[in-house]
C-alpha cells in the first residue's frame, strides 16, 4: 500500500524540530496516524509521575509544576475557551505578550501547515471541542519528541502545553507490554488507519516493521510483535 512505503525514514531530529526524513503528512489524519501511538504511550507515563496533583504554571520561568518536586520546562501550545468553544495559537495570541521562548511549538506547527496544507495548525483561530486539545497535543508531542503534553484547565479556558522530563522519560515503558496495552484504546479514542498508525508507532520504537498481505510484523533486540487488519485496514488481532 503507498502509505506504508511513505514510513520508513530514519528517526531523527530534535525535540525542537520536527523529523523531516518521512514523507510530510497533509491531513490531521495522516498527523494523528504518525504520531498518535507514541504520543498516547508517553501520555500513559506522565500521569503515573504527575499523578492527581494540582498544577501551576510560571510563565517567567517557563515551567509547569504539580507539586514541589516536579518542575517541568513546557512549550506553551495555545489556549480554549469555554465560553466560545474557539482555539486561539499562542503565536496569534499577542494580547498576553508570551515570550517567544515559549512559543516555538506552536511556531513550528504553524509553518509546517502552511507547508502541508493543514489548516487545522495554520488558522490562527477556530471553533474547537474538547478532542481537539488532545489532537492538537499529541500531535506537537510526537513531533516535538516531547515527554508528553498537558490540559491545564483554567476555569474560564484551558491551555494546553507540551512538557519535557528526564524523570518522566526514564519512568517510560519500553516494552512489548506497552505497545499492546497503548494501540488498543488509541484507536478506541481516534478514527484512523490503524495499520498505518500501528506501523508509526513501532517505528517510533526503532523496530523493523515488515509489511505482509494481511499484517505486518515487528522485529526488535529479537522480539516480535504481529498484527491482523480486515479489507478496511482496521486491527482483528495484535500479539507480541
Amino acid at each position: 500500500m503507498a502509505f506504508f512505503k511513505d514510513l520508513f525514514g530514519k528517526s531523527g531530529g530534535s525535540e525542537e524540530t520536527p523529523n523531516h526524513n518521512q514523507s510530510p503528512c497533509k491531513t490531521e489524519q495522516e498527523l494523528i496516524e504518525r504520531y498518535g501511538g507514541i504520543a498516547w504511550e508517553k501520555q500513559n507515563e506522565l500521569y503515573k509521575v504527575i499523578g492527581d496533583n494540582n498544577w501551576n504554571v510560571d510563565i517567567k520561568k517557563g515551567e509547569i509544576s504539580f507539586g514541589p518536586d516536579n518542575n517541568f520546562p513546557i512549550q506553551i501550545l495555545g489556549t480554549f475557551s469555554h465560553s466560545s468553544q474557539t482555539w486561539l495559537w499562542a503565536w496569534a495570541n499577542t494580547k498576553s505578550g508570551l515570550p517567544d521562548s515559549l512559543i516555538k511549538h506552536s511556531l513550528e506547527l504553524k509553518k509546517y501547515g502552511e507547508t502541508n496544507g493543514i489548516s487545522l495548525l495554520q488558522n490562527d483561530q477556530f471553533d474547537a471541542g474538547k478532542s481537539d486539545l488532545h489532537l492538537i497535543g499529541m500531535i506537537a508531542s510526537g513531533m516535538f519528541r516531547s515527554s508528553g503534553y498537558y490540559v491545564a484547565d483554567y476555569g474560564q479556558g484551558a491551555m494546553v502545553v507540551t512538557i519535557k522530563s528526564d524523570k518522566v522519560d526514564k519512568n517510560r515503558d519500553d516494552s512489548h507490554h506497552a505497545i499492546i496495552l497503548t494501540f488498543p484504546q488509541l484507536i478506541s479514542e481516534f478514527e484512523m488507519n490503524h495499520k498505518s498508525a500501528l506501523a508509526n508507532y513501532l517505528l517510533a520504537k526503532n523496530y523493523t516493521v515488515t509489511d505482509k498481505a494481511k499484517g505486518l510484523s515487528a522485529t526488535r533486540n529479537g522480539q516480535t510483535i504481529t498484527a491482523e487488519f480486515d479489507e478496511s485496514s482496521r486491527l482483528t488481532k495484535l500479539n507480541g
